[in-house]
């Protein structure tokens, strides 16, 4: 279906029911919190496990089925590019030594994503990182998923924006309930209205409210599908605060369109951009291996030690 935009900020033709097939995943930052951990790695290759971070948000883009996959790298985030791209000396060793197993997973990946990349030359907010977009997303909606961010189960709360997106034509970002002592952390949301089971109407996005003025403990959590006309509002978007331009300035302006949804995700959210929940989260991935069946034990007699 073809329709006219009712954004006053675009003017051109969209096929809103498009089936979305571009994620973008911004993955600038310094990762000044785990330094110096991140002094010459990038905060999103630390490992998970056995896999770093941002090999868990583009397999959860592959599991929603967005395998064009713009990654927004920085200075000094060579090896974001050199994990996703064919090691061939390492491929020879491992069919050498019969390691196939490992041989597969890590060609796996490449086999089902293409990926891209561009710098953002400037650290200047997540809004200005995703106007890198602009060209290699073109006229289409697209999703967006901070790289220090990952959400469990993968791929679920992806597939339920995109689906959003696809009936109502709108933006969308999935939204968590968060503790009422911690509101004055997020961008908390005011609900206009509910829609469907999860699902809601956005009417405005309160930025670091105190306990007492915030109107939900509804806050975001990573994941987005915008409109390409997101484009045109952030290059109107005021910078703030170091000179940022925040993505958030840019979808109040869609919610007073009224066309800014929320989803409430069933699962879990994992911040690994700082060192507690950097070691829980890999501490609980470690714990749903069938393959580490000792960590637990171990985790447990450590513990009894304290």
């Amino acid at each position: 279906m073809i329709v006219i935009s009712r954004n006053p900020w675009f003017r051109e033709v969209f096929p809103v029911a498009q089936r979305l097939k571009k994620a973008v995943i911004p993955a600038a930052g310094f990762g000044t919190r785990l330094l110096p951990a991140t002094k010459a790695q990038p905060k999103e290759m630390l490992p998970i496990v056995d896999r770093p971070a941002i090999q868990y948000v583009v397999e959860e883009a592959i599991a929603a089925h967005l395998p064009d996959i713009l990654i927004i790298t920085g200075k000094g985030k060579h090896a974001i590019e050199d994990h996703f791209d064919r090691n061939f000396e390492l491929e020879e060793e491992l069919g050498k030594s019969d390691k196939r197993e490992a041989l597969e997973e890590i060609r796996e990946i490449i086999r089902k994503a293409r990926l891209h990349y561009t710098r953002q030359n400037e650290l200047l907010g997540l809004g200005d990182a995703i106007r890198y977009a602009r060209d290699h997303v073109d006229k289409e909606s697209f999703a967006v998923l901070l790289g220090d961010t990952l959400l469990r189960p993968s791929g679920s709360c992806l597939k339920e924006l995109v689906a959003i997106h696809e009936r109502t034509g709108d933006a969308v970002l999935a939204v968590e309930e968060v503790p009422a002592d911690k509101v004055d952390r997020y961008g908390i949301l005011e609900i206009e209205s509910q829609t469907r089971d999860r699902e809601f109407k956005v009417k405005r996005i309160i930025e670091k409210p105190s306990v007492e003025e915030a109107p939900s403990r509804l806050a975001a959590a990573g994941r987005y599908i915008l409109l390409p006309e997101i484009f045109e509002i952030l290059d109107t978007v005021q910078p703030g605060k170091n000179n940022e331009i925040q993505l958030t300035d840019a979808l109040q302006i869609l919610a007073q369109q009224g066309r800014l949804h929320a989803y409430q995700f069933e699962g879990k959210r994992y911040d690994v951009g700082n060192k507690t929940d950097y070691v829980l989260t890999t501490l609980e991935y470690a714990l749903d291996r069938p393959d580490l069946p000792g960590i637990r034990e171990a985790v447990h007699e450590i513990l009894k030690g304290k």
